[in-house]
Formats: structure tokens, sequence, C-alpha cells
């Protein structure tokens, strides 16, 4: 596979990811802001991180894989979507400071297990997905 096929293949991971996360976060943002007082852009908040989440998950995969295969299986896509969800989760409190009401230790906890929780369901799905194209469109033995 190509440098170029891979880097085109990882992109779409993350896109796929992140048209996948939004509504999830437009759901949110109508329990956690009915009045829509926040001003919040919901869609960007949950869109970036699965863009992000897709792109760590799928280098991950491609890392675990050593180039062997094209598909991981759902137990191993599920570690790996959690290993990016923590990745991705931290982020944003290694650089800087969150302004809620909650303790800093307890929204971090909250954001991390969100992001893991949900890019496991994403790479579990994305690896289904990846396992019936290949037996879909792989040559005849």
């Amino acid at each position: 596979m190509t440098v170029m096929k891979r880097v085109r293949d990882t992109l779409l991971i993350g896109i796929i990811w992140a048209f996948a996360w939004a509504p999830v976060a437009i759901l949110a943002g109508l329990v956690i802001d009915p009045d829509n007082s926040m001003d919040e852009m919901w869609f960007m908040i949950g869109a970036l991180p699965g863009f992000l989440c897709g792109v760590v998950f799928a280098v991950l995969s491609g890392l675990a894989g050593g180039g062997r295969s094209r598909t991981t299986a759902p137990p191993r896509a599920a570690l790996l979507g959690v290993l990016s969800g923590v990745i991705v989760g931290i982020l944003p409190f290694l650089v800087g400071e969150s302004q809620v009401a909650m303790p800093e230790w307890l929204f971090a906890v909250l954001v991390i297990a969100a992001f893991a929780l949900m890019s496991a369901a994403s790479a579990v799905v994305t690896s289904m997905w990846a396992r019936r194209r290949s037996r879909l469109i792989a040559p005849p033995a």
C-alpha cells in the first residue's frame, strides 16, 4: 500500500468519525444547554475530537498491524479505540485549563471516559465495516 493511500485512508477514517460524533455532541448540547445560552458550537465539539480520535486510531491500527493486514479484529480495534480516546482526551488538559464548576480532575475523567467510550464504539464499527468490505472485494482464491 502506498504512503499516499495510507494517508488518504487515515484522513477518511477521521472524517467519517467526525461526522459520526457530531450528532452525539449536538444531542449532548440539547441536554446540557437546552436554552442555548452557552453559545457553543456543538457540531464542532463532537467533530473535532471525532476526527482526531479517528486519525489516531488509524495510525495505531497501522502500527499494531505492522502493515500485514488491512483489517483489525473487533476486540483489538476496541482496545486501540480506547487508547486513541485516552490520548486525544488528555490533550486539552495538557494545553489549557477548564473553566467548569466541577473539580478539574472530575471533568477530565468524564471527558476522557467519554472519548474512550465513543472511540471504542467507533473503532469496532470501523473494524466490522473494514472486515466486511475486504471480504466483498477480495480476489477469488
